[in-house]
């Protein structure tokens, strides 16, 4: 989860351990993604996510265990 503008390079990053200490040594793949109309947004809605492990998990199942 994060806020960025390039998304492709974050994902590349995170998978090439840079980045935050928690993305290191793991292998991530895009599970979800909205694009937002400004920074300040897309951070309170992450914040919620986050926040929300029923949702997180809702997400999860949807779109990672087809």
């Amino acid at each position: 989860m994060g806020y960025t503008n390039n998304l492709k390079k974050r994902l590349k990053d995170h998978n090439s351990s840079k980045g935050a200490k928690f993305t290191r040594g793991r292998f991530w793949k895009l599970a979800y993604s909205k694009d937002y109309s400004s920074k300040s947004i897309a951070m309170k809605e992450e914040y919620k996510l986050k926040n929300n492990f029923y949702l997180r998990n809702k997400i999860k199942n949807k779109y990672l265990y087809k």
